[in-house]
Formats: structure tokens, C-alpha cells, sequence
């Protein structure tokens, strides 16, 4: 009889992981195409491709473009084809923890919900950008809400994640929130900078510049709050080793942005990857920073807040 009941407990603990791990692979591959998607989306900005597709959602009347087809109709095409397949896998991830919402926490059906008007909000923000010929406060936006719909897949993605926390996190899950939040308004003043083409204007006819040195000085907030990060991190014994290594990767990524924030700004924004690299870098910045802080939330936590009892495992 005991047997019997081990056996049954094993089984309903393997179909209550399976639908959490499906989801959890196909979060962290959205995450990935979010990242890859921003990187896109700089480079048609830098190659002057945002009104290269005239028409929205369509490409010159077509689903593909093949006679007006050239690099800047690519990058703005390919771009369209990337967020709609995004979109595609976020409703697939509500569809699939709607489904099996018996089986998983309470709180990730509501937050796919939430990820997904992210995306439909940016595919909003996304057509507005064509219509409207590249307004700056709505590309802001764009890149705003595209960091955003980032951020919340990495909340799930990594609350989701197998991790026993050793209960040493303290208070650093609040000066991690605090460095990512720093980082997202970083990246606004980037993207204000960017769609006003603020660097030139300043640069050649002395306009705009207190929104370049906006981004310029903004820099110094977020540079400390991470390097204060990674040095407490550094300083708390018997901190879990995957905290330390996002600790690390902040460090190393915060110099890397700087180094190339003023590798772009010596060069006036002549050097396209440079460009690119540099909004890039900036948004694995703030997905490194989100993860920190979730599980530093759960270190501190017990577990408790994101998991279901059970389900947790060691992550080393």
C-alpha cells in the first residue's frame, strides 16, 4: 500500500513538472527572440530602414516583399516576421498555462496574461511607429515597451527555473530591483537620444543637446548601483554561486556599455554595429539585473514566493 502511494505521488509530481518545464523552455526562447528582435529593430534605426516598408502590417501591399526587396526592406520585413512570431509564442504560452493552471502556480496563467498585452500593446506601438513616420515619442515607447514585455519573460522564465536558495540574499534583491530599474530608465534616455537623432542635431547645429547629456550624465546612477551590486555580492559569505556569476556578468556588461557608449558617442554614431552593440548590451544589462533579482527574491523568500511546494531543486 505504501508503495502504491509513493508511486502515485512520483506520477502526479512528473505531470505537474512537465507542463512547467514546456513552458519554461518556450519562455526562455521567446526571451531570446525578444533580445534578438531589439537588436534588429536598433539596426533598422542606424540604417535609416524604419519607413522602409511604406505600409503596415504588410511590406509594399505583400506579405513578402520579393521586387522591392533590398537591406533596408530586409532589416524592417525580417524585423515585422520577428514579432509576429513572438507574438505567436506568447499566445501560445497563455494558451498553454490557461490550460494546465491546475498543475502550475497560481500567479504564471495571470502573467502570461500580462506578457501578452505587452506584446499586442507593441505591435500597437509598432504600427503607430509607420504611420505616424518614425515620432519619436512613440519609438521611445516602442523600445520602452519592448524592455518591458523583456522583463517580464525573464520574471517567468527565471521563477520558473529549478533554484534552493541558501538564504543569504538579504537585502540585495532590493538594490538588484533598484540597479534594474535604473538600467530601464538608462535605456529610455537612449532611445529618446537615438529617436530624435539628439547626438547629430547637438553635435552639427548645437540643438538637443540637454537630451544627449541627459543620457550622458544618466549613466552615473545605474553604473554605481550595479558596481555596488556586484561588490556587496562579492562580500556576502555563502552567497549561492549563481547569484554571484549574474554579479559578475553585471560588472563585466556595465563596463562593456560604457566602453562602447563612448567608443559611439567619439565616433557620431558612424560606426552602425557599434550602435547596435551598444543598445544590445544595454538590454542584456537589465535581463541579467531582472534575473539577479528574482532569485534574490526567492533566496530570501525561502522559495516560497514564486513555487509551488515541491517542485523546487537545487540549482548549481
Amino acid at each position: 500500500m505504501t508503495e502504491f502511494v509513493l508511486q502515485r505521488q512520483n506520477t502526479d509530481t512528473i505531470e505537474q513538472s512537465q507542463p512547467r518545464e514546456r513552458i519554461r523552455r518556450l519562455v526562455w526562447k521567446l526571451c531570446v527572440a525578444t533580445l534578438i528582435l531589439m537588436a534588429i529593430g536598433s539596426a533598422t534605426r542606424v540604417m535609416n530602414a524604419g519607413l522602409a516598408c511604406p505600409d503596415w502590417p504588410l511590406c509594399y501591399g505583400t506579405l513578402v516583399p520579393t521586387q522591392q526587396m533590398n537591406f533596408q526592406v530586409f532589416l524592417e520585413w525580417f524585423h515585422r516576421l520577428d514579432a509576429a512570431l513572438i507574438g505567436l509564442g506568447a499566445i501560445a504560452l497563455t494558451v498553454v498555462s490557461w490550460w494546465n493552471r491546475n498543475f502550475l502556480p497560481r500567479w504564471l496563467p495571470w502573467a502570461a496574461i500580462f506578457a501578452l498585452s505587452l506584446i499586442v500593446f507593441q505591435g500597437v506601438l509598432g504600427g503607430l511607429t509607420v504611420t505616424e513616420l518614425l515620432r519619436f515619442d512613440i519609438v521611445t515607447a516602442h523600445l520602452g515597451t519592448a524592455l518591458l514585455f523583456f522583463s517580464a519573460l525573464l520574471v517567468i522564465g527565471t521563477a520558473l527555473t529549478p533554484y534552493q536558495g541558501t538564504g543569504n540574499a538579504g537585502k540585495l534583491a532590493w538594490l538588484g530591483l533598484a540597479a534594474a530599474v535604473l538600467v530601464y530608465v538608462q535605456s529610455l534616455l537612449g532611445a529618446l537620444v537615438g529617436s530624435r537623432w539628439a547626438l547629430h542635431q547637438c553635435l552639427t547645429g548645437q540643438q538637443l543637446c540637454s537630451v544627449m547629456y541627459s543620457h550622458i550624465g544618466g549613466v552615473v546612477p545605474p553604473t554605481l548601483a550595479t558596481l555596488v551590486l556586484v561588490l556587496l555580492s562579492w562580500r556576502t559569505p555563502a552567497l549561492h554561486p549563481a547569484l554571484r556569476r549574474l554579479a559578475n556578468m553585471a560588472g563585466g556588461l556595465v563596463v562593456l556599455q560604457i566602453l562602447l557608449g563612448i567608443a559611439t558617442f567619439r565616433l557620431h554614431l558612424q560606426v552602425e554595429p557599434l550602435t547596435v552593440s551598444h543598445q544590445f548590451v544595454g538590454a542584456a544589462l537589465l535581463g541579467v539585473l531582472v534575473g539577479y533579482t528574482v532569485l534574490a527574491i526567492r533566496d530570501a523568500s525561502g522559495g516560497m514566493l514564486f513555487d509551488h511546494a515541491g517542485l523546487n531543486a537545487p540549482l548549481r
